[in-house]
């Protein structure tokens, strides 16, 4: 880093990021990745910080990302949930980094569960 121009890059992408993580009130899509022991083995932080790089790469207003403890199916792990207002919550498991650009583009953007991602 050589110039303040440079410096101003990186404070916006970090802040971009940041706010990612932020509640954004009732009416935002919630994407919660189960983040326990059991989780955490199976791969979720990869998976956590690959929605948060998405979200935040497409610039999507009102999609909120964050974390919780253990879901319940320590077998199906890692897992994530989204939660959009006024509709089922959609699980997902075994989930991966690779997929998460397929349930943010499918599921997110255009409102289509990845159905081959889901708990059966």
């Amino acid at each position: 880093m050589k110039t303040l121009a440079e410096l101003m890059a990186i404070k916006e992408a970090t802040v971009q990021k940041m706010t990612v993580r932020e509640d954004t009130g009732d009416d935002a899509i919630r994407v919660v990745v189960g983040m326990a022991t059991c989780g955490i083995a199976a791969g979720a932080r990869p998976v956590l910080n690959a929605f948060v790089d998405e979200v935040a790469k497409r610039n999507l207003k009102g999609v909120t990302v964050s974390q919780t403890g253990c879901i319940g199916m320590c077998q199906y792990e890692p897992i994530v949930e989204v939660i959009q207002p006024g509709k089922d919550k959609v699980t997902y498991v075994k989930m991966t980094a690779d997929k998460v650009a397929k349930v943010v583009n499918d599921h997110i953007v255009n409102g289509n569960p990845v159905v081959e991602y889901t708990v059966k």
